[in-house]
């Protein structure tokens, strides 16, 4: 078991008229991410009578059932029949299935806030951009915007708190540090996390044949590159990979 793991106890919840929740954890972990995401593929797989939704999160999932089709009972019956299949206290975080690489500029005009997030982080800024790029992280949920990545974890260190005003807007495929998270904008937006770098990535292009490109369990790493290539990456980018290279690993 990693040693950052610790012992799952699943909670099925009510939620709402027409919804059930079942919690990992109260707080972000990368193991209660792979549960959830267990949890949600075995629901699937299951194909279980009067739902209508299945969605993950950072630590839940959550179950939307048909009231005319099954009630909360028999729903939550099947969901604790689910969970006891498998050894929650002694679940792992899976090996991932696919590994992306992808090309990020930091600092400067493409990072503004890198420096002060070093700071806040109690490193310098070269132990900063080489802790982020030396650290494998998983997708953990996707959401706020289509195909916007939630990535995680870094280390404790990195849990300072936002912003205490909003950045008017960063730009699509800015990298910001959102809690011991990364993310990726896929569109413009305002933020009250702090901006880091910049990636020719686009996570989400509505006109690709494939919009979307990451999976949540997905594994990530980024790689340091100058303001330049950054530039000429940007400038002959019709498939929004930006460089990006993702590896099949089962």
């Amino acid at each position: 078991m990693n040693s950052e793991n610790t012992i799952l106890s699943p909670q099925i919840l009510p939620h709402g008229q027409d919804g059930i929740l079942v919690c990992f954890d109260r707080k972000v972990t990368q193991q209660a991410g792979a549960a959830a995401l267990t949890l949600r593929r075995d629901i699937t797989l299951a194909d279980l009578p009067g739902i209508s939704e299945v969605s993950a999160s950072l630590t839940s999932v959550l179950v939307r059932f048909d009231p005319d089709a099954t009630t909360r009972a028999v729903l939550s019956k099947t969901l604790g029949t689910l969970l006891a299949a498998r050894d929650w206290a002694q679940f792992d975080t899976p090996a991932p299935t696919r590994r992306w690489t992808i090309p990020v500029t930091f600092g400067g005009a493409a990072g503004p806030q890198l420096a002060q997030s070093a700071d806040l982080a109690g490193q310098s800024v070269e132990q900063a951009v080489s802790e982020i790029c030396n650290t494998e992280l998983r997708v953990l949920t996707i959401g706020y915007a289509p195909g916007q990545p939630y990535l995680g974890m870094l280390p404790d260190h990195w849990g300072f708190p936002r912003l205490p005003e909003l950045t008017p807007a960063v730009p699509a495929g800015a990298l910001v540090v959102a809690v011991r998270q990364l993310v990726i904008f896929t569109n413009a937006s305002a933020t009250g996390w702090r901006q880091i770098g910049q990636t020719a990535f686009r996570p989400f292009l509505q006109d690709r044949a494939e919009p979307l490109l990451f999976q949540q369990g997905d594994a990530v790493q980024f790689t340091t590159i100058s303001h330049a290539e950054w530039q000429s990456l940007e400038a002959d980018n019709a498939d929004g990979l930006g460089g990006a290279i993702c590896k099949v690993t089962s």
